[in-house]
């Protein structure tokens, strides 16, 4: 292996970029951090530090430049800035165009493909967290000593296949599975707020934390980049699923990071709680290179099977549908469909290709308000409805579902309609109306999987 000559690593939050650094001074190779304000907060030590503003990508690439930098890792976590609160530099309005394609990529796989090739384009070549600091990498096997049960390694692979079925829509690393079913999906909130919210749902529901039921399962996404953003758990991880009453936490063998590998396992030991390294079953069939497709190509490629199958729209408001709403449509109907064989899903939101928030059985009133939390790029850009709440059946939408999507800023909304089921009701429509939001039916046959639930 060819040793990096000076490493530079840019911050977001979180214990890893710390933890690189270490590894990184270790091995004797020099290095400089360009920390995010907005979110790297770890304690960087003896270690020299830029610290720059999400507009500043001027000053980013000068840092980087300055200190004969050959090789960049980006590692942390992050949120999508609010392009209204950023500080841009120059450099920022240089690179305009390509700000203008990240917030236009949909997915976070996307965006961040295409963050690599804006600092490839620099020169840097962008080297994965694995390279630099192997033993951050989760291997196979129990890590600890307590392992999964038998059932918990069957909702793994169940968790695993999940995943890599609505890994073409760009969302999520992790699942929550019980019994075989998927409980709760991972979109736009992140691994955190997806515990927070299963541990309230069980709760409401009567569930106690001593149940010891359902795993956590992380993996990357089948196609992705694994230089960035592969899936990591922390210690708040497993406070968050002792807490949420589950029985383990599995992840894919090599292909997930560990932030605090120490404080990980003393919080497990102390409640015998099981994390294993786990290789999916479909590794063989899923991890095939390929290449992915752009944002743009695989909307338009929704939007063509779908117009060609049976994505029949009639209106049902006052407002027509934007020519533009169509490929969020579609992308909404494919992941209910995909979605079909793990869980109960009636909700999908969608916004310019970037799914928001997926149901799983908690009902469209939920995932909508869910959602208005999850606007990306600062709420209400240019203060214009954007986003479709595609249901899978009429009898899902109401007024208050309705009035939902109106307060979180979406466009409109959208149900499957089959012969001999319910539309949507009179007042549905005048909230809608009322609101200034479209809203339509998306007309299936009798063998159409999208509208069945």
């Amino acid at each position: 292996m060819n040793v990096p000559r000076r490493i530079g690593i840019l911050a977001g939050g979180g214990t890893l970029p710390r933890e690189i650094a270490d590894s990184v001074a270790a091995r004797g190779m020099p290095l400089h951090i360009v920390a995010i304000d907005s979110e790297a907060n770890a304690d960087f030590g003896p270690y020299p530090v830029t610290r720059v503003d999400w507009g500043q990508i001027g000053r980013m690439v000068a840092a980087l430049r300055q200190n004969a930098c050959t090789d960049l890792v980006i590692i942390g976590s992050v949120r999508r800035p609010d392009l209204g609160a950023i500080k841009p530099d120059f450099g920022f309005f240089r690179a305009l165009a390509t700000v203008a394609r990240l917030v236009a990529a949909g997915g976070d796989d996307a965006v961040l493909r295409g963050v690599i090739r804006f600092f490839e384009g620099y020169g840097f070549r962008v080297v994965g967290p694995a390279r630099l600091a192997p033993e951050i990498i989760i291997g196979e096997g129990p890590f600890g000593r307590t392992a999964l049960t038998p059932a918990d390694r069957a909702d793994a692979q169940r968790g695993f296949e999940a995943v890599a079925a609505l890994s073409t829509f760009d969302i999520g690393q992790a699942v929550v599975v019980t019994d075989g079913r998927v409980e709760a999906f991972e979109a736009a909130e992140g691994t955190d707020r997806m515990l927070a919210r299963v541990a309230v749902q069980r709760r409401q529901s009567g569930q106690t934390q001593g149940g010891g039921r359902g795993v956590l399962v992380k993996r990357a996404k089948p196609t992705q980049d694994e230089r960035i953003d592969l899936p990591a758990i922390g210690p708040a991880t497993i406070t968050g699923c002792v807490e949420a009453g589950f029985s383990g936490l599995a992840l894919e063998a090599g292909r997930v990071l560990a932030a605090g590998r120490q404080e990980i396992m003393e919080r497990a030991e102390a409640c015998r709680f099981a994390i294993e390294g786990v290789v999916p079953e479909t590794t063989a069939v899923v991890r095939r290179r390929r290449r992915r497709q752009s944002l743009v190509r695989r909307m338009v490629r929704h939007v063509e099977r779908w117009r060609h199958g049976d994505g029949d729209i009639q209106q049902i408001g006052n407002l027509r549908v934007p020519v533009a709403a169509e490929a969020d449509i579609a992308i909404g109907f494919d992941v209910l469909a995909a979605m079909a064989p793990f869980a109960d899903c009636r909700a999908v939101v969608v916004v310019r290709g970037h799914v928001l928030a997926v149901d799983c059985g908690e009902g469209a009133l939920a995932v909508v308000r869910r959602a208005a939390g999850l606007r990306q790029w600062g709420d209400r850009r240019f203060k214009r409805r954007a986003g479709t709440v595609v249901l899978s059946a009429g009898r899902h939408s109401n007024p208050e579902v309705m009035a939902a999507a109106a307060a979180a800023g979406f466009a409109g909304l959208v149900v499957g309609l089959k012969r001999f089921t319910a539309g949507v009701a009179a007042d549905t429509i005048g909230v809608a109306n009322k609101a200034g939001m479209f809203i339509a039916g998306v007309v299936k046959d009798e063998e159409g999987g999208n509208a069945q639930q």
